[in-house]
């Protein structure tokens, strides 16, 4: 059921400092799950091609894709072998051309990952790398030489036993990987590491691509002298971000790399992970500093296991803290979901029978009515679930295994384990996406390279095409609302009954146009208190697809509204 979203040009009003990066909703996905084209059980290039009509009736302005350079495939691709080829799964360098001529084609952008904290273990500079000292890429990689003794401890995300630092008998020395052992660090205080860098990112730019996401980005610069870490902090992840962040030289690398390469083309680029708060967010976007564009923070998605275990009124406090530094200038992403994520209705919302439809249109409603470039994650819009896997060996994802294995060996819970991964896991967001209700949802004639989730035959992008009341489609209508309203792009955001446990409200006000948001987070009915004479005002779109005058001061469970107040 295709939706007119053309931008009304009418209603465009003009804004200083307008871009089109702000005004985008992108959106993600994920090559692996989308679609693919040849029965192996992997989607691909070719997949995603043949599904750009579905993304162009979305209304979406550009892409996100992960990465689909040359991988041996330990952490999903983003264990890079070669910056300058197609991994053989995804297609080929000409797949891609395609790929890219025909985002373009549709007016749709395209950003790929840029991968640089980090390479494969298979890439040809860390092969070079390890194979003596004296190699001329021995410094594109961090070595300790073992003769010093062992190098103070740095925690591991995807190493079986935490461990950063792992040893290489070739040279007797440890490389550092604060990923999984096959992603070696990469040196950025070698100026010739970053200089290929710059030349990697010239060879996609040049090809066309319209921006970067900035994986992991806040690590680049490290304090080479590797202290010991304070007590305090050592394995807790939380903590240990924050740490690993913001080092040094961070901020002197990013402004060379906008000298060099950024400043010279039509693009955009998103700062993943942007500071452990919003002032330190704000320096990787203040245009002043000539850095990035789009801050991509994690505090807005690093709440624990759900929403309701965090609290409504601490979440209003994370968006409004990040909105009050960023009210003059910079720009954020919103979002509630990515491929690192949980099912953002498992996590944010409802994905009961009788909630998850509802709770998932809330979540849409919240994510396209902030301030800031909205960031949309593949089957979202269906209102797709975590698939609640029952067995270990269900299970891709290298972090979700090795912790496993790292609990097995310690004697841990195993069956307390498998039941938290079934809300947290990465994999909860990575199953195939749900197209019909065919063998496995559409997605591959094949076996997929990791199991649909079993309710395809209820939740897919079919049924919910020809369905008027779809998920899917009242996601299309508010692109087009926020298309046609720039007061929900650049409009002034203010946060209403701040202490209000249940109901999440605030107004976008721009040249006088005044929106008024209301959001009940809660699969209750919940009240809300804003101090406003509402009247009998018109509601311009809300979830429950019965627009009623504005009466009370209630919501239903999970309700969205919309209303303009003059």
């Amino acid at each position: 059921m295709p939706i007119n979203t053309q931008i009304n040009k009418n209603l465009i009003i003009p804004v200083k400092d307008s871009k089109w990066w702000k005004e985008a909703v992108v959106y993600q996905i994920y090559p692996r799950s989308f679609k693919d084209s040849n029965g192996d059980g992997v989607g691909d290039l070719k997949g995603i091609i043949s599904k750009l009509d579905y993304v162009q009736n979305l209304g979406i302005d550009a892409v996100w894709l992960n990465p689909i350079y040359a991988s041996p495939n330990d952490d999903n691709g983003y264990d890079i072998s070669n910056y300058r080829e197609i991994m053989p799964d995804f297609g080929t360098m000409e797949d891609f051309d395609l790929l890219l001529q025909e985002l373009h084609k549709r007016g749709i952008k395209l950003i790929m990952d840029l991968v640089v904290n980090h390479s494969s273990d298979e890439h040809e500079w860390f092969l070079q790398s390890k194979s003596s000292r004296d190699n001329p890429y021995r410094d594109y990689y961090h070595w300790w030489p073992a003769e010093k003794g062992k190098p103070n401890y740095r925690w591991s995300w995807f190493d079986v036993n935490s461990d950063a630092w792992k040893y290489d008998l070739t040279t007797d020395s440890y490389y550092l990987h604060y990923f999984s052992e096959k992603q070696p660090d990469l040196n950025w205080e070698n100026p010739r590491l970053r200089n290929d860098v710059y030349e990697i990112m010239k060879f996609w730019l040049d090809k066309g691509i319209d921006g970067f996401r900035m994986d992991a980005f806040q690590f680049i610069s490290k304090d080479t002298s590797f202290p010991e870490l304070p007590k305090e902090i050592v394995d807790k992840p939380a903590e240990i971000i924050k740490y690993y962040g913001n080092g040094p030289r961070l901020h002197e690398y990013i402004q060379e790399m906008n000298r060099e390469v950024l400043s010279k083309y039509d693009m955009m680029t998103v700062a993943e992970g942007a500071g452990s708060s919003p002032i330190e967010a704000m320096k990787f976007v203040d245009p002043d500093r000539k850095e990035l564009d789009i801050a991509y923070h994690f505090e807005s998605v690093e709440i624990g296991r759900h929403l309701t275990d965090f609290g409504l009124v601490k979440y209003k406090e994370i968006f409004s803290s990040y909105d009050t530094e960023f009210k003059d200038k910079g720009w954020l992403a919103i979002f509630l979901a990515n491929h690192d994520q949980p099912r953002m209705v498992s996590k944010f919302g409802n994905d009961s029978n009788e909630f998850r439809e509802i709770s998932s249109k809330m979540l849409s409603t919240f994510v396209l009515t902030m301030r800031g470039t909205s960031f949309y994650y593949q089957g979202d819009e269906l209102g797709m679930v975590n698939p609640r896997f029952n067995s270990i060996d269900e299970y891709r994802d290298l972090e979700t295994r090795n912790k496993y294995i790292n609990l097995k060996n310690k004697g841990g819970d195993l069956e307390s384990f498998l039941e938290a991964q079934k809300q947290t896991a990465r994999d909860n967001s990575r199953t195939p996406f749900q197209w019909d209700t065919t063998s496995n949802s559409g997605f591959t004639s094949g076996k997929p390279w990791l199991k649909a989730n079993p309710n395809f035959e209820v939740i897919n992008a079919e049924a919910q095409e020809i369905n008027p009341k779809s998920v899917l489609n009242y996601f299309r209508k508010l692109i087009q609302l926020r298309k046609q309203n720039p007061v929900l792009v650049y409009g002034k955001y203010s946060l209403l009954d701040r202490e209000n446990p249940n109901v999440y409200s605030y107004t976008r006000e721009l040249n006088g146009k005044k929106l008024l948001i209301l959001l009940n987070f809660t699969d209750k009915i919940a009240d809300y208190n804003l101090n406003l004479n509402l009247g009998n005002l018109e509601i311009i779109l809300n979830n429950y697809n019965d627009y009623k005058k504005l009466k009370n001061s209630l919501l239903r469970p999970y309700e969205a509204m919309i209303i303009e107040l003059n």
